[in-house]
């Protein structure tokens, strides 16, 4: 009987051991991938009012704007599309995003990259990233947004 208690205080042993081991690695690879990859997580730049995001402020005109070695976008999700419908950046550069929509919820998902933005009318998201690659990236919509959602789709271009 003892010696059966004594394997299975091992087996207990072990197995705890092995828990914090996976957790200690698991909070090593978050950290790692957080400062590797850029943190891109979305911060609430302000409020406006959703039945006025077509006429007034700086949503009125989706645009990107080169302010010195960085760009600014302002882009907005509406049913079923994004504005401006093409985006073109150097590579190398700094975006600073901001997003909202007019009309109902959308996703701004910039595929291979972890851009992944919950649009919400009236709600500005403002998000920073860095494309290193050239190349062409599709945004699509990740949250259904009605019959076209499908075909909500827009680009960004990364220039050399």
């Amino acid at each position: 009987m003892e010696h059966n208690e004594h394997i299975l205080e091992r087996y207990e042993r072990a197995w705890i051991f092995f828990g914090l081991a996976m957790i200690t690695v698991f909070i090593i690879l978050i950290g790692y991938m957080m400062l590797t990859m850029g943190n891109t997580n979305p911060v609430g730049a302000g409020r406006i009012d959703a039945t006025k995001v077509r006429t007034e402020g700086n949503f009125a005109n989706p645009r990107v704007e080169q302010v010195g070695n960085e760009y600014v976008a302002y882009v907005q999700g509406f049913s079923f599309g994004y504005l401006p419908a093409e985006m073109k950046f150097k590579a190398g550069r700094k975006v600073t995003f901001y997003i909202t929509s007019p009309d109902v919820q959308h996703g701004f998902q910039v595929e291979n990259t972890n851009i992944n933005v919950q649009v919400i009318p009236g709600e500005i998201a403002k998000l920073s990233y860095t494309f290193e690659k050239p190349g062409e990236y599709r945004i699509i919509c990740n949250e259904y947004c009605g019959i076209g959602h499908a075909n909500m789709i827009s680009k960004l271009i990364v220039e050399p």
